[in-house]
């Protein structure tokens, strides 16, 4: 079963045939809220906004762990996060929508392995390429199928937030190699994998990185709302093709 982690802009799926809410109950607390199970062209898929339905959890106290474990119980294998970034590449602006390759943690003090405790084994995870590749490439199909442009590539930058960057840090960001910023690529990621579920994120352009492009001055937080309302509707269109391959 797929299932679905809406970032900020995407709170509901509209195409998903609801059937029923799930509050889950995990080891490792609650969830953002309940899961919402239902259908996408006949498909299962179920949803779950990572910041809250009435998006109220900053990036930093999102409980990732609660999270994927609690979609995992209910049956999903594998996993499509679609996230907020800033573009720090020149060619990224607003709008865009991009399926990103690599990921560099910046992020600090977040719960980030289900394997802790003096009774849990040590346990290693190959994270060489942190996300599926044939995940990955399904998405792309999907977004070719129904003429959605979507760039292939880039290094995700996660940033612990809940502010946004220095122009400074963002110029120290891409001498590290990093395309984009976002604050949730970590550890949702690597937990994952840790869980053995496919993952692959829609990263979309909310807003230039700051010091960028019209991002120079200062990053214009009023426009963000109606740039991801937009792109948004081009993610979703790409779910619903997602589903049928």
């Amino acid at each position: 079963m797929l299932a679905i982690i809406g970032g900020s802009g995407l709170t509901q799926l509209g195409s998903l045939e609801v059937r029923h809410s799930k509050v889950a109950r995990t080891p490792f607390g609650e969830p953002s809220g309940p899961l919402t199970l239902g259908g996408i062209r006949g498909r299962d898929v179920v949803f779950l906004p990572r910041h809250g339905y009435g998006h109220t959890i900053p990036p930093h106290q999102v409980n990732y762990r609660a999270n994927l474990w609690s979609l995992r119980d209910a049956g999903a294998t594998e996993v499509v996060s679609v996230a907020s970034v800033g573009g720090i590449r020149k060619d990224l602006g607003p709008g865009m929508l991009l399926l990103p390759e690599q990921i560099i943690d910046y992020t600090w003090g977040r719960p980030s392995t289900f394997f802790e405790g003096i009774d849990s084994p040590v346990n290693h995870i190959d994270f060489t390429r942190p996300y599926s590749p044939r995940l990955r490439a399904r998405i792309l199909k999907a977004a070719a199928s129904c003429g959605e442009p979507i760039l292939d590539g880039g290094v995700y930058a996660a940033t612990q937030g809940p502010r946004l960057e220095t122009a400074a840090e963002i110029n120290r960001l891409e001498r590290d190699g990093a395309d984009m910023v976002g604050m949730t690529g970590m550890p949702e990621a690597a937990l994952a994998r840790e869980l053995g579920l496919e993952y692959a994120a829609i990263a979309v352009v909310a807003n230039f990185a700051a010091g960028r492009g019209d991002s120079a001055r200062a990053v214009a937080l009023d426009r963000i709302g109606a740039v991801l309302e937009e792109a948004m509707g081009r993610v979703r269109r790409i779910i619903e093709k997602l589903v049928e391959t």
